[in-house]
């Protein structure tokens, strides 16, 4: 069967795409980058948050009471930051430094900020089932790996703030120190 068009265009593209559209999709392809960069927008964190879809919704909802919606990056691990620095996790953690120096580059953020949560089926995973066992010890837990974490970024990324909160099933956070 034969195609005719009465648009003139490259054999090798498809037949709606024209000289016009090959070069607005150069053009597109060339300027995307500047356009983001020249937009206005400032980006400022890096959000560390767990897998847990119990969290996802109230987590973005307290990062835009904070102002930063559309501002920031989100990386999603086991965990939060148990995932990064908990031994029985050690084949993610480059995972996740190497995303915070993508971030950094791409994003120019200066900041991370790191969401653990109650009832982390990760924390039980790699502290045992007794650390989560009361809101006691889930709370000394999440301090500890919080310090762990804190620790680590000053160590890779010393330019970097780093914030740090524990937040409950209902949306509720208590920030670390």
């Amino acid at each position: 069967m034969t195609m005719l068009s009465s648009r003139r265009g490259c054999a090798c593209c498809l037949p709606t795409l024209g000289r016009r559209g090959i070069f607005g999709l150069a053009a597109s392809a060339f300027l995307a980058p500047m356009a983001r960069a020249e937009d206005g927008t400032a980006y400022d964190s890096m959000l560390l948050t767990c897998i847990d879809p119990r969290l996802v919704t109230p987590v973005n909802a307290w990062m835009g009471t904070r102002g930063l919606t559309g501002k920031f990056s989100q990386f999603a691990i086991a965990g939060a930051p148990v995932g990064v620095v908990a031994p029985a996790f050690a084949a993610w953690h480059t995972a996740f430094w190497d995303n915070l120096g993508a971030s950094i580059q791409l994003h120019k953020i200066t900041r991370v900020i790191a969401v653990a949560h109650r009832d982390c089926g990760a924390a039980a995973i790699a502290y045992g089932d007794a650390s989560i066992a009361t809101p006691e010890a889930e709370t000394a837990l999440h301090t500890r790996v919080y310090g762990e974490f804190k620790t680590e970024l000053a160590k890779r990324q010393p330019s970097l703030r780093v914030e740090g909160g524990l937040m409950a099933l209902d949306g509720k956070i208590e920030m670390f120190a």
